[in-house]
């Protein structure tokens, strides 16, 4: 489901009524683990007497896979997504091109002084964290550090993620976020899915 509905998002936001202003918040969280409800391990399941076995998650890799999460807030729109975060061409570069992509031309983009987005070649303005949360000229990263905050109470509903399930987890939340925050009818839920059935049978 969550992954018909990230399939279908881009149709429905298309068409709703929404404005999106200002520059492009970008922004890294540490890194998460998958299999543990999206936290650091906790004690050994044989400790607290349970099974050694995978249980009812979707987790299939090795318990404790790390993801960096990645967000492109703009606006009223956000994109999430659950990447290796160590490169900008590779891992960072596809989160900022899906915000493009769903909106008008990105403009500025503000980040903090994690060095993969030095390599950007957007208009881009950096605020050093070790010295202010907010430039002097006015850059800042809180928005997209806000979603973080937000965003980790949801991953926490569940027992245990996979890779490819912590990634759609956080995506769908930063579409549903996004349809939220554009006021979009409840029934944009549910075109979500039909879009991409309609998308499929085609």
């Amino acid at each position: 489901m969550e992954a018909a509905f990230q399939r279908g998002f881009p149709v429905v936001w298309d068409r709703i009524d929404h404005t999106l202003d200002g520059p492009t918040q970008v922004d890294e969280t540490q890194q998460v683990c998958s299999g543990y409800k999206g936290r650091d391990p906790p004690r050994d399941g044989l400790s607290r007497g349970g099974s050694p076995e995978g249980g009812r998650t979707r987790w299939s890799g090795e318990q404790g896979d790390e993801l960096t999460l990645v967000a492109a807030c703009r606006d009223v729109l956000r994109v999430v997504s659950a990447e290796e975060g160590t490169k900008f061409k590779d891992e960072l570069k596809p989160v900022i091109e899906e915000a493009e992509d769903l909106s008008q031309r990105l403009g500025e983009v503000w980040t903090d002084e994690y060095p993969p987005y030095q390599q950007m070649e957007h208009d881009h303005r950096t605020v050093v964290h070790d010295e202010a949360y907010v430039s002097d000229a006015g850059v800042h990263t809180n928005q997209a550090e806000c979603l973080w905050s937000l965003l980790q109470p949801w991953i926490e509903k569940f027992r245990g993620l996979s890779k490819q399930g912590l990634e759609q987890a956080a995506r769908t939340y930063g579409f549903l976020r996004s349809l939220n925050l554009a006021g979009a009818p409840i029934h944009g839920l549910v075109d979500c899915f039909a879009a991409d059935i309609f998308r499929q049978s085609a």
